[in-house]
C-alpha cells in the first residue's frame, strides 16, 4: 500500500463513529461470550505494534501482513490493525458483528474480511495463509484452547507468530520457568513449540465491562520443527503434574510400573518433581517412554 493510500484509510477509520457510541447502540458485551472490549485507540495501537514482524517500519509495523484477529467485537483493535497497514481476516462468533463491523468492512477497501463463526471449530489452514499473523484480545472462555490448538497443529505452523491478550493467570502459566508456582503443562507445552514472552499488562479499568482479573498481552513466535512428541509429551505431563508435589519416582506410575527405568532413559533423578524440571528434560521423557510404550505410534 502507498503512503497516500494508507492515509486514506486512516482517515476514513477515524471519521468512523466512536466505539463507545458504536457498541453501546447495537453490541453491547455478553458475558456468555467472554467479552470484554477495549475503547482505549492508544492501547489496541500499542498491542497492533507489538504483533509487528521483525524489520517492520514504525510508521506503517505491519503492512503487506494477514492478520487473523479472533473476537474483534465493534472493531477497536481491528481499526488499530487496518492503520498499522495489515490484511485483516477476523473470526467473530456474534452475528451481531457484522452489523456493527459493515461501516469498517466498507472503510478498510477490500482489507477486512469478517467470518462469522466459532473460532475453536475454524479450519485455520482453510482461513488463512501460510505466515498469517496473530493477533487479538482473545474472549477469557478460549483464550487457553485456542493457544493450545495454535500449539498442537502441523508444524511448522500456518502462523508466523501470535500476539494475544488474555487473563494475565493465563498468561503467567504461558510464559513460567521451571520451579515457579505458575509452572505446569501450558508452560512446557508453550516452551516445546515456541518462544513466549509477557510484554505487558492491562488494567481491568481500560475494559468495558471491566473484568475481575487483569490482562497481560503475550508474544509467542514458533520455533523450528524439532520432532516434539506431542501426544506422548501430553500423557507424560499429565501424569507429572497430576500429582507435581511428589517425586517423578512416585506421579509417574500412573503412566508406568517402571518409571525409574524410565527417568534413567531421559536422564533424570527419580527424586526430580514435576514443577522443578525444564522443558527439554520434558522432551527427553516424553521420547523415552514414547519408545518403550506399546501404545504410542513409534512402538507400533
Amino acid at each position: 500500500m502507498t503512503t497516500s493510500a494508507l492515509a486514506g484509510l486512516r482517515e476514513r477509520i477515524d471519521g468512523l463513529p466512536p466505539l463507545r457510541e458504536v457498541a453501546a447502540a447495537s453490541l453491547p458485551a455478553r458475558k456468555s461470550l467472554g467479552q470484554h472490549f477495549l475503547f482505549d485507540l492508544n492501547l489496541t495501537d500499542k498491542i497492533a505494534r507489538t504483533a509487528r514482524p521483525a524489520g517492520a517500519t514504525t510508521e506503517a509495523p505491519l503492512e503487506g501482513t494477514t492478520v487473523v484477529e479472533v473476537g474483534p467485537g465493534p472493531g477497536g483493535l481491528t481499526r488499530s490493525l487496518l492503520k498499522a497497514g495489515a490484511n485483516v481476516i477476523a473470526i467473530e462468533k456474534d452475528q451481531r458483528a457484522s452489523e456493527v463491523l459493515a461501516p469498517l468492512i466498507e472503510a478498510a477497501d477490500g482489507r477486512l474480511t469478517l467470518i462469522t463463526a466459532d473460532a475453536l471449530s475454524a479450519d485455520w489452514t482453510a482461513i488463512a495463509p501460510p505466515g498469517t499473523t496473530i493477533c487479538a484480545n482473545l474472549p477469557y472462555n478460549v483464550a487457553t484452547p485456542l493457544i493450545v490448538d495454535w500449539l498442537t497443529g502441523p508444524w511448522p505452523p500456518w502462523w508466523a507468530s501470535a500476539t494475544v491478550m488474555v487473563q494475565r493467570e493465563v498468561a503467567d502459566r504461558i510464559v513460567a520457568a521451571p520451579a515457579s508456582a505458575d509452572y505446569g503443562r501450558l508452560s512446557v507445552l508453550t516452551g516445546a513449540r515456541a518462544f513466549a514472552t509477557s510484554v505487558f499488562d492491562v488494567s481491568p479499568a481500560a475494559f468495558v465491562p471491566p473484568p475481575k482479573v487483569w490482562s497481560s498481552v503475550v508474544r509467542i513466535d514458533p520455533k523450528p520443527d524439532t520432532g516434539v512428541p506431542l501426544k506422548a509429551l501430553e500423557r507424560v505431563t499429565a501424569a507429572a503434574f497430576g500429582q507435581r508435589r511428589k517425586m517423578l519416582r512416585s506421579s509417574l506410575k500412573a503412566l508406568t510400573r517402571e518409571p525409574e527405568t524410565l527417568l534413567a532413559a531421559a536422564g533424570i533423578e527419580p527424586t526430580e518433581r514435576a514443577e522443578r524440571i525444564s522443558v527439554e528434560d520434558f522432551i527427553r521423557l516424553a521420547h523415552a517412554w514414547e519408545a518403550t510404550n506399546e501404545d504410542t505410534p513409534a512402538a507400533r
